[in-house]
């Protein structure tokens, strides 16, 4: 570990918080490092030379206090930790900004790997990349089974009208990056709109599920589900169709959107579907939508970046490569909602 602390953790101030709320969890100084890869929260991995911990907190700057509640990540955490559901172990959460300059938790560290990409998945071989996979489909079955009122997650969201409101934020997100024409997504948000399902009863969802959230042992076993801070209670079906649509091939060479779906081994999209529809007992039958939706949502991520490095906010390897890729999505969308 590098001895310079790193930006948004200090270790002397967090061991003095450690020390005063939780005697005898350190043995020593501890040293920080930050790990790369977050989406927007940032993550820390920090050792007193004996244990090694894992720190959470919001990005550097002002952010809005919804968009990265540290209070909601390590409740869900906490809540699942009693459940089946493979997640870390929570130490404490703080609210006292004056430690960290922001609110952030502790949780236990998990050895595992997240894979980002086909590449790195073929390492495992075809018949440890299968298994690996249909248990992301297992994990998610066990989360999806979680009854959130025993685990007191009972009010964690408002299922009630979760779908319409899913796709009137997003269309919120499309307006505000809007800053070239996009052919085929108003009408993609439209068919979206006028197709809108029936919702099956409310569970805990991920909201970003995904391999490369989740920590893989040697062995190929999940030993963790990470990056909770999209969880709420909603539709089951949203975090399926993103999964789904994580497994499609994209015929996209050199892109910067990672995908493990090429890897040898891995089980097809379908296949992923019908042994979630076995497991869980869920009516599957209507999951176009759901992927489609995922589509549209990643389109509009993708488009708010390449809006944000057209006005020089964005700066990065394959970030000038984004903006190409959003028709893809869109094209994917489309296709997929039309075939259902």
């Amino acid at each position: 570990m590098s001895s310079a602390p790193p930006p948004g953790l200090d270790p002397e101030q967090l061991r003095r918080f450690l020390d005063r709320e939780r005697p005898g969890l350190l043995s020593g100084p501890l040293e920080a490092r930050l790990i790369e890869g977050g989406r927007s929260n940032l993550t820390y991995v920090v050792s007193d030379g004996t244990g090694r911990w894992v720190v959470r907190r919001p990005p550097l700057g002002h952010v809005l206090a919804t968009a990265h509640d540290m209070r909601r990540e390590h409740r869900v955490i906490s809540a699942l930790g009693a459940t089946g559901v493979p997640v870390p172990g929570t130490v404490l959460f703080c609210e006292d900004e004056s430690v960290l300059g922001a609110p952030f938790y502790v949780m236990d560290f998990v050895d595992g790997t997240p894979y980002r990409s086909a590449h790195e998945l073929a390492a495992l071989g075809p018949e440890r990349t299968r298994a690996t996979v249909l248990g992301l489909v297992d994990t998610l079955v066990d989360l999806h089974a979680v009854d959130p009122e025993a685990v007191g997650l009972g009010d964690f969201g408002r299922p009630d009208g979760f779908l319409d409101r899913q796709l009137r934020r997003w269309g919120k997100q499309l307006d505000a990056s809007r800053g070239r024409e996009l052919p085929g997504i108003d009408e993609l948000h439209a068919a979206l709109g006028r197709a809108l399902p029936a919702s099956p009863p409310p569970t805990v969802i991920h909201g970003d599920y995904r391999l490369d959230n989740v920590l893989v042992g040697e062995d190929g076993r999940i030993r963790a589900v990470l990056d909770w801070e999209m969880s709420t209670l909603g539709d089951p079906l949203t975090d399926l169709g993103l999964l789904v649509m994580y497994s499609t091939p994209l015929d996209l060479p050199g892109s910067p959107i990672s995908t493990t779906a090429t890897a040898p081994g891995h089980p097809s999209a379908a296949e992923l579907v019908e042994r979630y529809a076995a497991r869980s007992g869920r009516d599957t039958s209507g999951l176009a939508w759901y992927t489609a939706f995922a589509w549209f949502k990643l389109a509009v991520i993708l488009e708010g970046i390449h809006y944000r490095w057209t006005l020089g906010q964005t700066v990065g390897a394959g970030f000038d490569r984004i903006g190409e890729l959003v028709p893809v999505f869109i094209e994917h969308g489309l296709t997929t909602l039309q075939e259902g």
